[in-house]
């Protein structure tokens, strides 16, 4: 199996969370043998998707439910019979309770097993608190290390119209400073950047004033706003 480095967490989240098709796991299990990066990211990502796995509680479906759906059944099955069918069979009414109940129940569980997981927040890898050259908190960075991060403004910051607020870290001193977003407007942000190294402890995040669409460089170009350096959550 040959991985594309920049999406070892992908793959290593999509693995954890049964997304891969069987043939893709098996090569999966197969390189992590002779892939320290990839069992690393695999075991991590285990470790952020744990909560899920022991907090979930069964999903109980009402006994009104139930009945209506029962009570909805000899109509399925004379409409059913209005078409031609094979040799009466006395386990059809039976047959097709059980098999309604049991897709049924399928259904539920699994829209509540989802609905629970997307209610759920999973753990940032590192959180970043950014500060201001007089030391007061702007803003809180959490990096959830699969191209995913947050963050949250904290205080107002004036914004000239024709300036953007962006948003920086700097994962290794030969890898320099890179860009994780823009902040349209002066809010709390979703930000979507590009594939990096798993963040540690001690990187540093930081956000500038930048001209409207980002920094013309790839670089900070603009004052900095404030900045913090990671640590990992306890």
């Amino acid at each position: 199996m040959t991985l594309d480095r920049k999406n070892i967490p992908t793959i290593a989240d999509e693995y954890v969370l049964g997304l891969l098709d069987p043939a893709e796991a098996v090569d999966v299990e197969a390189e992590m043998e002779r892939d320290a990066e990839l069992k690393t990211a695999v075991a991590e990502s285990r470790e952020r998707f744990l909560p899920l796995d022991v907090s979930a509680e069964p999903a109980m479906v009402s006994a009104a439910l139930w009945q209506r759906i029962e009570s909805a059944l000899p109509r399925q099955q004379a409409e059913a019979s209005a078409r031609p069918q094979a040799p009466a069979n006395d386990n059809l009414r039976n047959g097709w309770r059980a098999t309604a109940f049991a897709a049924l129940a399928a259904t539920v569980l699994l829209v509540a097993g989802l609905a629970y997981s997307l209610m759920r927040t999973v753990e940032p890898m590192v959180v970043a608190v950014l500060l201001n050259e007089t030391g007061e908190v702007q803003a809180v960075v959490e990096d959830f290390g699969n191209e995913d991060a947050t963050i949250r403004l904290l205080a107002d910051i004036a914004v000239p119209a024709d300036r953007t607020i962006q948003v920086w870290t700097l994962p290794s001193e030969d890898m320099g400073p890179v860009s994780l977003g823009l902040i349209e407007g002066i809010r709390s942000a979703h930000l979507d950047g590009p594939a990096l190294p798993l963040p540690k402890d001690n990187q540093l995040y930081e956000i500038t004033l930048e001209q409207q669409g980002g920094s013309p460089t790839g670089r900070p170009t603009g004052p900095i706003l404030a900045k913090g350096w990671a640590r990992l959550p306890r």
